[in-house]
């Protein structure tokens, strides 16, 4: 299995044999159930459809409780598609924490913290206008010039300027398992993961 769904729980500390003390992350991943396998001769290609998280059924469309009962499981909150996969998981199969327990690294996907309207000091780490002096008022965070004169006569797209920030998908790689606790379904990585305590995530080999 390439990868399970799972839940931040939040950041702590380990020491390493050498006495460092290693920032880490704590997931609770899994178990999932398999409430969907696509086949190429019916769906045009190979996938696995995975579910995590209980949701109580009155809060569940009908169409997706039909789609859960298929695979004789309750309704879940997240769903996730591993894509080109064979293997000999069937419907309504428990996927656990063990998959993971002979691997050194993983890449965990999940949805960064959302911090709204922000300028570009914050957003792309401008300098803004460095120096307080000659003139300059309340512009210590301006953008400064675009560069657009009247030869565009317009902005170019992508130029970077402030807007919305965070709340992007972000995947990090190749962060390293320092413990695997497969009776409370926990896995700890080192260094940070996307999202804030409590959010979704999909952990991938």
């Amino acid at each position: 299995m390439p990868g399970l769904i799972g839940k931040k729980v939040g950041m702590t500390s380990v020491y390493s044999v050498e006495g460092k003390n290693i920032p880490c992350t704590v997931l609770e991943v899994g178990p999932c159930v398999v409430t969907q396998v696509k086949t190429f001769e019916k769906d045009g290609y190979n996938a696995l459809q995975i579910g995590y998280g209980e949701k109580k059924e009155k809060h569940t469309v009908n169409a997706l409780r039909g789609h859960f009962k298929k695979s004789g499981t309750t309704p879940k909150k997240v769903l996730a598609e591993f894509a080109d996969y064979k293997n000999d998981w069937k419907l309504g199969d428990s996927i656990t924490i063990d998959i993971f327990k002979d691997d050194k690294f993983v890449d965990v996907i999940g949805t960064s913290k959302g911090k709204g309207f922000q300028g570009v000091v914050k957003r792309h780490g401008f300098s803004g206008v460095n120096d307080a002096t000659h003139g300059q008022h309340n512009r210590l965070r301006a953008p400064g010039s675009l560069g657009a004169s009247s030869d565009p006569s317009r902005v170019f797209k992508g130029m970077r300027m402030a807007g919305r920030t965070g709340g992007d998908r972000v995947k990090a790689l190749n962060l390293s398992i320092i413990r695997v606790d497969e009776e409370k379904n926990l896995i700890i990585v080192k260094g940070s993961v996307p999202g804030h305590k409590g959010s979704y995530i999909i952990v991938q080999k």
